[in-house]
């Protein structure tokens, strides 16, 4: 059994970090069931001094990247496709609103203990890109717990208390320091690094190269 290590670095407001884990299950899929993975995610955050009322997201990535707000338009509209084949859920992806992050990875962090974090991950994706919500809002961020079936009222505790505040801090200070300044980012096996939201073919590759290197 070749064991795979996947540590993803990425944050929720990140759209190519939907369709980059999209791609990963299907190469692992691939893989399966002579390798076993084990997925963990870590804290990213793309806007992370972003406060008060969120931007519409066009005009916003626009200014951010110094390009017309018809060009961000086409780049979306591509992610857009690119999710739809995947079975991912973009369709609100122009309609939604810049937003603060920090609190939907705690959430994730404290998903962790109950097994469910993937699936947390997944929902806040599914909440921000699929239905434009405000995932910086407790009210939504209560729905998700909800929908993976976690406790709202422990999870609404976590969110009042602060808790996995510092784990989140740990978490972007390490990968920054550590050289990783855009998400997706896959750490394999604590040793090997892959940049961006790659084809599914290229994982395949990748795992099978690192497999081999490891017994060799």
């Amino acid at each position: 059994m070749n064991k795979i290590q996947i540590d993803i670095v990425s944050d929720i407001a990140c759209p190519w970090c939907a369709i980059g884990y999209a791609r990963l299950q299907l190469a692992m899929a691939q893989l399966e069931p002579d390798y076993e993975f084990t997925v963990q995610w870590h804290a990213f955050e793309l806007n992370p001094n972003h406060s008060g009322q969120g931007e519409p997201i066009l005009p916003a990535l626009a200014k951010k990247y110094g390009r017309s707000e018809d060009e961000m338009r086409e780049a979306q509209a591509n992610m857009m496709a690119i999710a739809k084949d995947l079975g991912v859920n973009f369709e609100k992806l122009q309609e939604r609103l810049t937003a603060n992050t920090f609190d939907a990875h705690r959430l994730v962090k404290w998903a962790v203990d109950h097994d469910k974090q993937t699936e947390m991950k997944q929902a806040l994706f599914e909440a921000y890109f699929g239905e434009a919500k405000d995932v910086s809002d407790p009210t939504v961020l209560l729905e998700c717990v909800k929908s993976v079936g976690l406790d709202p009222e422990a999870a609404s505790a976590v969110l009042e208390s602060g808790q996995f505040t510092t784990a989140v801090r740990e978490d972007e200070a390490t990968y920054q320091k550590a050289g990783v300044s855009s998400v997706p980012a896959f750490i394999i096996n604590n040793k090997y690094l892959i940049s961006g939201a790659q084809e599914p073919e290229v994982l395949v590759k990748a795992f099978q190269d690192i497999s081999a290197e490891a017994v060799a």
